[in-house]
């Protein structure tokens, strides 16, 4: 799931241009409708011409309501960005671009709008040139430029190309097990209840959980308000799990709107603590009204909260516009935040965004003090990312791995066992196999242990269930597919390890994800089904079997009755016993002879092929291939022309 997020000058036509992509109008309020003008979020959703459905996040464009729009860009994967072809660049465009730029918006495209509305060919390009010397040296500096008419229509597929092109090459969404739902709104649904919005992120949630929402309003206490999710909608479409990256409405039970408003963040319990102060990397925008000082009251925005704010500057005396620096900022009220968010600081009034950055740490211990070179060289060990966070994005690159071989991988040395016992202990990692007992990272890595993390064992039982699925979808008369073939289809361009193989299917089997049989695996609810017709050539040939036991049809004439695909469904339903290439016996006839035959060998010590035959009354034609079929089960074993018990 991905999500495209609009940004440009007030009265550029964002809204217009959803509409006339989507079908959608993103202006739901009546004050929008109005003033003609978007105020506040609004959403929509499209698909791309190559049949894949994004979200799309329409977001104001006046001054007086950027704080609007800070709440819905954070989690987009590319921005739309609209410039209006007869204006050309504004100052919202420019203050818009360097939120994007601040925020690293992954990618971006450029709609060049009202193109209808430009009557000379040579101010189309001065725009042009306009917008590509704006977006030099900025996030959106290789974004394809698409004019385009949302009143005529005129390159809106042009326009559909270009954001599928660039979403094809944005970075995939991560998924590290810790969901975390930032909320943009908030509001009730007569019979259903309490319900929020928002982009989902780092993680999934799914239909039953409980959740917790951080932090709590008021002076409730430190933590945040249990609740558990009664339903998932994606695109009004109800869904039972939820992935990153997703827009999303949760239908919460158990908490009421009134404990709930927007900048909250919906997690699991227990996985996000509220912060106060919060260690930053800042730039300040070159063209920010003036530098940044020491004490200094800021608006704090990231994800969709806003809390105000004091700086405290801990490697210079101020920052100078364009220069970057070490802050601590105090809130005002506690927010939900995370090491790598993204962040954007503004001055309150006149309202200006000053700069942005990323969250280094959430929870320092206390108040640094400034000038502290020990402290910077931690706030920088720290930007380079938590132990936990960069062993298990090195799992996540190789897994299922060895534990030998990631913390080797992740270069973090010493740091690194007490990281994968952090993770192991959390539960975002845990051992591949079933049997394994929780031990210490430190044994862990010494007998290389296979690992997986959360978000990877969801990927991986997804992955084996799709492939069984194809697999059943194209032999339904199958009873599973072979161990050996599953294992090729799996595994990826390195080649598997038998015990790594081994261990992933055996918990796949104890989670009741698949059920394996002898050599066969299947998903847990396929079961073989005959049509009527071959139902009726099935209990043709059973008849026959019964009929004739111990001389029944042979497997020439048993594939010629019912087809090879229905024939090998007895097989491996064990309706019917295989002794050799052309011999087939009835299942229970099979058991019976070799009974009377074991009975014999403990009485007479010995039997020959002749005595099988005049046993059951058959021809050597059946015997033989049964006391060789013995033979091979070592049941039996051969000394000259007789067979005695092994």
């Amino acid at each position: 799931m991905r999500v495209i997020g609009t940004a440009g000058h007030v009265d550029h036509g964002k809204s217009r241009l959803v509409l006339a992509l989507t079908g959608i109008d993103p202006d739901r309020l009546p004050e929008e409708k109005a003033r003609e003008m978007t105020i506040d979020l609004g959403f929509a959703w499209l698909t791309l011409p190559s049949g894949e459905q994004v979200g799309v996040v329409d977001v104001p464009g006046h001054i007086d309501f950027i704080k609007n729009m800070l709440a819905g860009i954070g989690g987009i994967d590319v921005a739309l960005f609209v410039v209006a072809a007869d204006e050309g660049v504004m100052p919202q465009t420019r203050e818009h671009l360097a939120i994007l730029d601040l925020l690293d918006v992954p990618a971006g495209v450029v709609a060049l709008t009202k193109m209808d509305l430009v009557q000379e060919p040579e101010w189309l390009e001065l725009v042009q040139e306009e917008v590509s010397e704006l977006l030099a040296g900025t996030c959106l500096s290789v974004a394809p430029v698409v004019p385009v008419s949302a009143r005529t229509g005129e390159g809106l597929p042009r326009l559909l190309e270009a954001l599928g092109t660039v979403l094809e090459n944005a970075p995939p969404r991560r998924d590290m097990g810790r969901p975390r739902l930032s909320i943009d709104r908030v509001f009730t649904v007569a019979g259903f209840g309490t319900v929020v919005t928002g982009t989902l992120s780092d993680g999934s949630l799914e239909v039953g959980q409980e959740v917790e929402i951080v932090p709590r309003l008021g002076r409730g206490g430190p933590g945040g308000v249990r609740a558990r999710i009664r339903g998932l909608q994606t695109h009004k479409r109800k869904i039972e799990r939820a992935v990153p990256g997703s827009r999303v409405a949760i239908n919460l039970s158990g908490v009421r709107t009134e404990q709930l408003r927007r900048g909250q963040v919906v997690t699991l319990p227990d996985l996000l603590r509220p912060t106060q102060l919060v260690d930053l990397r800042l730039r300040l925008l070159p063209d920010a009204p003036a530098p940044l000082q020491h004490s200094q009251e800021v608006d704090f925005f990231c994800g969709a909260a806003e809390v105000v704010a004091r700086t405290r500057l801990l490697d210079a005396q101020v920052i100078p516009l364009g220069g970057e620096g070490w802050v601590q900022v105090r809130l005002r009220e506690p927010v939900a935040v995370a090491a790598g968010d993204r962040f954007i600081l503004r001055r309150p009034s006149p309202s200006r965004t000053l700069g942005g950055g990323r969250v280094v740490n959430p929870h320092p211990k206390r108040h640094h003090r400034r000038f502290r070179p020990e402290t910077i060289a931690r706030l920088e060990t720290l930007a380079r990312g938590q132990p936990e966070d960069v062993l298990l994005q090195t799992l996540q690159e190789r897994e299922p791995g060895g534990a030998r071989e990631t913390v080797a991988a992740s270069g973090l040395g010493g740091a690194a066992i007490g990281a994968l016992d952090k993770l192991l202990s959390t539960g975002q990692v845990s051992f591949l196999g079933v049997s394994e007992k929780a031990v210490p990272a430190a044994q862990a890595v010494a007998s290389n242990r296979y690992l997986v993390s959360s978000a990877g064992w969801q990927h991986l039982k997804q992955r084996l269930q799709s492939v069984l699925v194809d697999y059943h979808d194209q032999h339904p008369l199958r009873l599973g597919m072979p161990l050996e073939e599953l294992k090729s289809r799996l595994q990826p361009r390195r080649a598997w390890p038998g015990r790594l193989f081994n261990e992933l299917v055996g918990r796949a089997v104890a989670e009741g994800v698949v059920v394996e049989a002898e050599e066969f695996i299947r998903t847990a609810d396929h079961v073989v089904r005959f049509s009527p017709e071959q139902q009726k050539q099935v209990d043709a040939l059973l008849g026959r079997f019964r009929a004739q036991p111990y001389t029944p049809p042979s497997v020439a004439e048993a594939t010629a009755s019912t087809g090879p695909d229905v024939l090998q469904a007895l097989i491996e339903a064990k309706t019917l016993t295989r002794v050799n290439e052309g011999v087939l016996f009835l299942a229970e006839t099979y058991e019976e002879m070799v009974e009377r035959i074991v009975a014999h060998l403990r009485s007479e010590w010995s039997i020959t092929v002749a005595q099988v035959r005049d046993m059951f009354a058959t021809s050597r034609k059946y015997a033989l291939p049964l006391m060789e079929h013995l033979d091979e089960r070592r049941v039996t074993r051969r000394v000259g022309d007789k067979r005695v018990l092994r």
